[in-house]
């Protein structure tokens, strides 16, 4: 079974998933923040997903930063409306900042990064779920 991974932010939701065997984490979309319910409910319909990995947004300090209350908005939908799913939670801290610098080190120009934030918002959910699937397997 599939692991799903979420950045979530304000906006927008980068997804991630794994490959049955939970070895590989590939990047899926980005999805409108409003439309998590209706995109996991599609995706679930398809394929089976073993859990939820969420990052975890925590300050340098290890202190909840303010992106926390769309996290916990997030689980709350999740849990509702998918309730035999897990959820985990990952450090998210920085993975931002490594998807979008891995980006630019791939040849992606920095304009278009501006006009597509979603690719940032996909690799830091692979991040997110590659750091999971590392704990699984040590």
């Amino acid at each position: 079974m599939r692991l799903l991974a979420l950045d979530i932010g304000r906006k927008r939701i980068g997804v991630a998933v794994s490959d049955p065997l939970q070895l590989i984490a590939t990047p899926l979309q980005t999805i409108p923040a409003a439309s998590l319910r209706d995109f996991i409910a599609d995706y679930v319909s398809r394929e089976p997903v073993e859990a939820f990995i969420l990052g975890k947004p925590l300050q340098t300090d290890a202190s909840p930063s303010e992106s926390t209350q769309f996290v916990q908005m997030a689980i709350n939908i999740l849990k509702k409306n998918f309730p035999h799913i897990p959820i985990h939670l990952v450090d998210e801290r920085y993975t931002s900042l490594i998807a979008e610098n891995a980006i630019k080190q791939g040849g992606v120009k920095k304009k278009k990064l501006t006009r597509d934030k979603g690719m940032i918002d996909q690799v830091a959910a692979t991040l997110i779920l590659q750091t999971y699937m590392q704990t699984l397997h040590s």
